[in-house]
């Protein structure tokens, strides 16, 4: 306790030791970062999150329905398909558009769709075929924002019509190169 009691005496009499003693006690306690910071991570990963979850809302879906045995479709062909396209609606069920190239689904006769990937086309519709190859039949789930975004097509009442903002599904089956044998 004396050897305590002369190092405070002793500090006492030091100015600059004095000082810092000062100093020491009027430290407020440690401002407190923790929460402010816990609460930026949580928002910066909700962000993140919801960024995320609208980049795969964005994404074109392709869902194989029957494999294909040919080639993988190219933008550097022409290619003849099947197609029937409808809206997709929130709760995924579908709504008929009323353009189909098929009989069984509203078409006067069946009559192939020819096209050439990335030519005249929605961004969804380029996106999705690439990823199939001839002989396949998948359904294309196509976002808005990779449609026809805000603008409506067609005629309402008329032979076919999609609202603007609509999520289009195409049923789609690639029969072949235009001048090329079906598969």
């Amino acid at each position: 306790n004396t050897s305590q009691q002369r190092e405070t005496v002793t500090n006492d009499h030091n100015p600059k030791q004095r000082e810092r003693e000062r100093q020491r006690r009027r430290r407020r306690p440690p401002r407190t970062v923790a929460p402010i910071y816990t609460m930026n991570k949580f928002v910066a990963i909700l962000f993140l999150s919801l960024c995320l979850a609208l980049a795969i809302a964005q994404d074109v879906v392709v869902e194989t329905i029957s494999e294909g045995k040919g080639d993988a479709v190219t933008k550097e062909h022409f290619y003849k398909s099947m197609v029937t396209l409808y809206i997709e609606n929130d709760d995924k069920s579908k709504t008929p558009s009323g353009w189909s190239t098929r009989v069984e689904d509203g078409a006067k006769k069946d009559e192939p769709f020819e096209f050439r990937p990335g030519t005249n086309l929605i961004p969804g519709w380029t996106e999705g075929v690439l990823t199939m190859k001839e002989g396949e039949r998948a359904w294309l789930h196509v976002p808005a924002s990779k449609g026809y975004g805000a603008r409506p097509m067609g005629t309402p009442g008329g032979a076919f019509y999609i609202p603007g903002n609509s999520n289009l599904l195409f049923d789609i089956e690639i029969l072949g190169k235009v001048g090329g044998t079906e598969l």
